[in-house]
């Protein structure tokens, strides 16, 4: 019985011959393979391991601490927000200014003028000067919503929509 089973372990033996070396380079493959891996891993892991004694508990407890300061930051910052944009809408966003000659064509030229001065819910101030040789008149007018208890000049109500518009400009800007 072992004789009739001899000639297939000479074939085997020869094609184990004939395989063998690429055996060996493919298990080599492997190794290196599983090297590279294994080194690869070990520096993830010490790229996890933020503490001094290197443990993944210890970075874990320094990651929370630290997400817990940026909400705590993100909390303050958000009430800051909220409180410099109340502060911006109180602020001078418009300006609106209008040359005029006040008096006849030709005498004084257009040194005169009307200035206003609008935050975001239209309300601020207009100033208007009127120029002349011997004197120059000042005159303020408070605005509420785009609007006086005074009576306002045609250009006084040109340089408040001038101010409404450049408000409207910027808020497109930003």
């Amino acid at each position: 019985m072992f004789a009739s089973i001899q000639p297939f372990f000479v074939s085997a033996t020869h094609y184990l011959q004939i395989a063998s070396p690429w055996v060996a380079a493919g298990a080599l493959l492997l190794a290196l393979i599983a090297f590279f891996y294994i080194t690869s891993l070990s520096r993830r892991i010490s790229r996890l391991t933020l503490g001094r004694g290197g443990s993944i508990e210890e970075s874990i407890s320094i990651l929370n601490r630290d997400i817990k300061e940026l909400q705590t930051f993100r909390i303050e910052l958000e009430k800051y927000l909220k409180l410099a944009e109340l502060r911006m809408r109180g602020s001078v966003q418009g300006i609106g200014i209008i040359r005029f000659n006040p008096f006849s064509a030709g005498s004084g030229g257009n040194q005169s003028f009307s200035i206003a001065f609008l935050d975001e819910r239209h309300s601020g101030v207009v100033f208007s000067t009127l120029y002349t040789r011997d004197r120059v008149g000042v005159y303020a007018k408070p605005l509420e919503a785009g609007t006086s208890t005074f009576e306002l000049t045609k250009e006084e109500m040109d340089a408040i929509e001038k101010a409404k518009t450049s408000i409207v400009q910027n808020k497109r800007a930003a």
